[in-house]
């Protein structure tokens, strides 16, 4: 049995023009929503990962306590549980699904969040990566309704740099033979092993490698067996079609690319009136804390407090590193009680 549940949005019409009909919310909510409707806190998912895989942040005695707040993770669209190239009909199956915004998510979180549930006000909107993208855009989006964001190891837009990792993440997905355009019969395994040796050269530092935490850290035996038992081993699982959607999502990423603010960044930023609490990994190879320096520096009431930590973009989760789980623990707890 699944254990999620599904909100129904009905036709939703995309920023890219397109409309995703009969879209689909998957979601997991954690603990309970109390009498004033004043617990709740928005936890969205990451580039490939699904609800189960942000529990590592969720449990009791933790910022994120199921006894104390009601926790919603929203299943990021394409990551096979919401809808998704792999289980939406055609003829908008596969290839040829819509692109989506990091801002159509959102909205649609937004909808979730307040027809269900008939919440108003949002204690805390906190993500990892994707889900930090995620963050800063209800900040953006919303801001009479989020108190405190707490986007950790991701960016209110994605820079020309992470952009053009994607584009390397994408060839090496794109290059096999069996990926046929988005039409494969069988998941393209050439195609997404290779991914995941390019992914792997980023998403740990250089000086995590140095200092062969692979072995040492993880446990593994060799640097082969951590490329295959971790980075392949991650990425196999997934729908070659649902990673090149939540790829083409994260690389159009921008908190400003709306009506509302016409793509101007800076007052994107200076409209986030939530206390914020952005959290950069410090040897984050593509969302490095400079990034995150221009972005607090635009933002009213908002504090820089990078992770020290070589294990770069993965300071920030799965949860692999418990120093880190236990800095960003520590942090979102402080932020909770301000």
């Amino acid at each position: 049995m699944a254990d999620y549940d599904i909100f129904e949005l009905g036709n939703v019409v995309l920023q890219s023009g397109a409309t995703l009909r009969g879209a689909k919310l998957a979601y997991k909510t954690y603990g309970r929503l109390n009498a004033s409707k004043d617990n709740a806190i928005v936890y969205p998912t990451w580039y490939s990962g699904q609800h189960t895989e942000n529990e590592w942040l969720i449990g009791p005695g933790m910022a994120l306590d199921p006894e104390k707040y009601f926790i919603l993770v929203p299943n990021m669209f394409g990551n096979g549980l919401s809808s998704s190239p792999s289980n939406t009909p055609p003829p908008w199956d596969r290839a040829r699904f819509p692109g989506v915004t990091v801002h159509d998510n959102v909205a649609c979180q937004y909808r979730l969040v307040t027809e269900k549930w008939g919440i108003e006000r949002l204690r805390l909107v906190v993500g990892w990566s994707m889900g930090a993208q995620q963050t800063f855009e209800w900040g953006a989006a919303y801001p009479q309704m989020v108190e405190r964001i707490a986007p950790f190891c991701g960016s209110a837009r994605t820079s020309r740099h992470n952009f053009v990792f994607l584009e390397g993440v994408k060839a090496a997905l794109t290059a096999d033979d069996a990926f046929q355009g988005g039409w494969y019969e069988r998941q393209p395994t050439k195609g997404l092993r290779a991914m995941a040796r390019v992914y792997a050269g980023w998403g740990f530092s250089r000086t995590f490698y140095r200092e062969r935490l692979d072995i040492e850290g993880m446990g593994f035996a060799s640097l082969e067996d951590f490329l295959v038992g971790f980075w392949e081993g991650l990425f196999l699982p997934r729908d070659a079609n649902n990673l090149l959607a939540m790829l083409w999502t994260w690389q159009h990423a921008d908190i400003s690319a709306n009506p509302r603010y016409g793509g101007n960044f800076e007052m994107a930023l200076g409209a986030i009136t939530a206390r914020a609490l952005v959290m950069p990994g410090q040897t984050d190879l593509y969302f490095p804390p400079e990034d995150s320096e221009y972005e607090v520096a635009h933002m009213p009431d908002a504090e820089l407090r990078p992770i020290p930590s070589i294990w770069g973009h993965c300071a920030g989760g799965p949860g692999v590193n418990p120093a880190d789980v236990k800095f960003i623990d520590e942090a979102l707890k402080a932020l909770l009680q301000s």
